[in-house]
């Protein structure tokens, strides 16, 4: 990736951990941040619900940022089990992950509901991690590019800048399947992303935008993955749940 987009490796620790699991893996992380001089890379963690408060004090003056996993596009109201962005960042919160595969195949979730939450993440000045990519079906079909354009053009909402969103590639068929892409087919698709968002946002914003990969990336091929010209970092899911191998992924970026 070019030396003007700061590497951006994001946890996203999904519907796991207790609180005593939470609070270790947060320490763990915010240790090895601190005893980083100057580092290359920026992190954020988005734990469950019941977790953000208290990692978020776990983390503080870290320089680790934040995150949740989803928002409600109202800022209050009758929405009973749900959380709004104002709630997030009144927590602290600087990020919030939106249309994550899994809140689209379990909840039905569209592009145009996915753009509303990202347009009140930012309206209450969280970072929208909006997430697209095409399902294993999908690709066999050779769709993969209809699909990231259209999830993209109907996910990012007027006025996204390169400073309130970024841009998380999931291939849904290498997520814990086994299955994974070629570098080549990661690179082709991250570089359409940044053409289609030039399209969108202009390209000073679309150069500055941080476009992450999230499928399966590990310690194993985070090295390579982040070399791509297109690759900005990693939306992690299984492997952020270990302190270990999320910092090792972290320091593929060095």
């Amino acid at each position: 990736m070019p030396n003007d987009r700061r590497p951006l490796i994001a946890g996203n620790w999904k519907m796991n951990g207790q609180k005593s699991d939470g609070l270790s893996l947060a320490e763990a992380l915010a240790q090895r941040m601190k005893a980083e001089s100057d580092p290359v890379f920026d992190m954020v963690v988005c734990p469950p619900f019941t977790l953000v408060a208290d990692v978020g004090n776990a983390i503080a003056d870290s320089g680790i940022g934040l995150g949740g996993q989803d928002c409600h596009t109202a800022e209050n109201g009758a929405h009973t089990g749900d959380i709004s962005a104002t709630m997030l960042s009144d927590i602290g919160c600087g990020f919030v992950i939106v249309g994550h595969s899994e809140r689209r195949t379990d909840h039905g979730e569209t592009d145009l509901g996915v753009k509303a939450k990202a347009a009140a993440a930012q309206a209450a000045g969280l970072c929208a991690i909006i997430c697209i990519g095409e399902t294993e079906a999908e690709r066999d079909a050779g769709q993969t590019f209809d699909v990231v354009k259209t999830q993209l053009s109907g996910s990012v909402p007027d006025g996204s800048t390169a400073a309130n969103t970024v841009i998380a590639y999931e291939p849904v068929w290498a997520i814990g399947t086994g299955r994974t892409p070629s570098l080549e087919e990661v690179q082709e698709v991250h570089a359409l992303i940044r053409e289609e968002l030039t399209k969108a946002v202009g390209e000073s914003h679309a150069n500055g935008t941080r476009v992450l990969y999230g499928g399966s990336m590990k310690p194993e091929n985070a090295r390579e993955l982040i070399a791509l010209e297109d690759v900005d970092g990693g939306l992690i899911g299984g492997a952020s749940l270990k302190a270990e191998d999320f910092w090792a992924i972290a320091q593929s970026c060095v």
